[in-house]
């Protein structure tokens, strides 16, 4: 079979650039960011909660281009919040270990201060039409860091692998993870899912840019609320273990052979690739995805909307994905739980990452209401995500083919986009998420080299946005 030939192959692509390549390239690039912008995660965190929720409405209203500053975000957030907070995090866990979280959170507080440049030089460097449709992404500040045929190049490259990676390749993912916890909580067979999905899609993805944020704006409040609603029942049922929780997660962090087995150079490594790989896939900073739902805001800086993309990342990581963590560590690696004491090796005899979150919400709903609320869960996680991606690969697909017939290239790539949606549904889980992996992890390359290129502009922004703030 064609899964048992590439399985193996795209694996090992997926180790050397997990493992040597991403991680140095995603923390790097945030630590680079952290020190030119002197942490401006921290700095302008109070400024990015302010301008998120300050004036927050789920009546954005029908712009006239564009995207309101929480319509884009919201779209961000619909990308970010997916099968890589609930299947991901498990997966993460799985196989690195309760510490893999601790690298997760890393990740994500560098990242914070990587996708600030990214949403800025998007907002920077997008170009909007007479007619008001606005053109914004990586592949615009690339080429803006790399004149000629080497900046083309590169943003070609960057739009091949991400059409692939999201349009294509990662709807599969979100829909792969619906079909199958559906089928274990309501024993509907996946393919059903797969029908209902594409049917939902085709509407929005037809009604374009305005009908997407009008969805996403209502749909993301809604589904954070009744998840992390449901956590936070876990949790304080559970809250007797709540520090031994968070033990774990430091402790394993730093030594995870306890858990992981093998020796401590192999361990630390696995937690920390792991928590890199996930961490990217949770909340995409550094991978270039989010920039264009960014670049769709009309704001009046662009300093403006780099601060309310540091909120996306914040909320994907440190809110959603840190609750389902605590839920699924207290629930089943502390005494009592299946998977205490358990070796990542046994562990997934026991369990796998896309039943791990069912199992551990199981253990206080019961099973049978575990799996459904899971199952709903990650059907409005991932559908919304499939919403987001797509966007962001329509967007690459029009820069490559689109520009002589904007129409018809939308139309096709619709039609592809429905039929990788449904094959999702049908196809094996592993294979899937390697795929992922691997194109998520060959964005990070020419979107990396771009965000270290244009350091200069992004700091000329953020200085230009607090000359601003201050005269205001």
């Amino acid at each position: 079979m064609i899964e048992e030939v590439l399985y193996p192959i795209v694996s090992k692509i997926n180790e050397y650039l997990s493992n040597y390549i991403l991680v140095f390239l995603l923390i790097g690039v945030g630590l680079w960011y952290s020190i030119r912008t002197r942490f401006v995660q921290v700095r302008c965190f109070g400024e990015a909660m302010r301008k998120t929720f300050g004036g927050l409405s789920l009546k954005g209203g029908s712009q006239k281009s564009g995207m309101t500053s929480f319509q884009a975000l919201a779209t961000a957030i619909a990308a970010q919040v997916g099968t890589g907070n609930i299947v991901g995090a498990s997966g993460a866990i799985l196989t690195g270990g309760p510490g893999a979280i601790f690298w997760m959170w890393l990740i994500a507080f560098f990242g914070m201060a990587t996708i600030y440049a990214e949403a800025t030089l998007a907002q920077k460097t997008r170009i909007v039409d007479k007619d008001g449709t606005v053109h914004g992404g990586p592949v615009y500040y690339i080429t803006t860091a790399f004149k000629g045929g080497f900046g083309k190049f590169l943003a070609g490259f960057f739009a091949v692998a991400i059409i692939l990676a999201l349009g294509l390749m990662g709807s599969m993912v979100q829909s792969n993870s619906i079909g199958s916890t559906f089928n274990t909580a309501f024993g509907l067979p996946a393919w059903v899912m797969g029908i209902v999905l594409v049917a939902i899609c085709a509407i929005i993805f037809l009604g374009g840019v305005q009908r997407l944020a009008a969805v996403t704006e209502k749909l993301v409040p809604i589904m954070a609320a009744i998840f992390l609603l449901g956590a936070l029942v876990v949790l304080v049922i559970r809250i007797r273990y709540i520090p031994e929780t968070f033990g774990m997660i430091f402790k394993y962090a730093f030594n995870p052979s306890a858990i992981i087995g093998g020796g401590i150079g192999y361990a630390l490594k696995t937690a920390i690739s792991q928590g890199a790989k996930r961490g990217l896939f949770s909340n995409e900073a550094g991978m270039g995805s989010t920039p264009h739902a960014h670049a769709q805001a009309n704001v009046a800086h662009p300093h403006d909307q780099g601060v309310v993309a540091m909120a996306g990342v914040f909320i994907d990581t440190f809110v959603v994905l840190t609750l389902n963590a605590l839920v699924i560590i207290s629930t089943l690696y502390t005494p009592g739980g299946p998977l205490h004491e358990c070796g990542a090796a046994a562990a997934n005899t026991v369990l796998n990452k896309t039943n791990l979150a069912q199992a551990a919400f199981g253990t206080v709903f019961g099973e049978t209401f575990g799996n459904m609320f899971v199952a709903v869960c990650l059907f409005f996680f991932a559908f919304s995500t499939v919403l987001g991606w797509n966007l962001f690969g329509r967007i690459n697909a029009n820069y490559l083919f689109g520009r002589k017939n904007k129409k018809l290239c939308n139309t096709v790539y619709t039609i592809i986009a429905l039929v990788f949606i449904f094959l999702g549904t049908l196809t094996g889980n592993d294979l899937v998420w390697e795929l992922t992996d691997m194109f998520n992890n060959l964005i990070v390359l020419p979107n990396a080299l771009a965000l270290f290129a244009l350091t200069g502009m992004v700091i000329t922004m953020l200085k230009e946005g607090q000359a601003k703030k201050l005269k205001v």
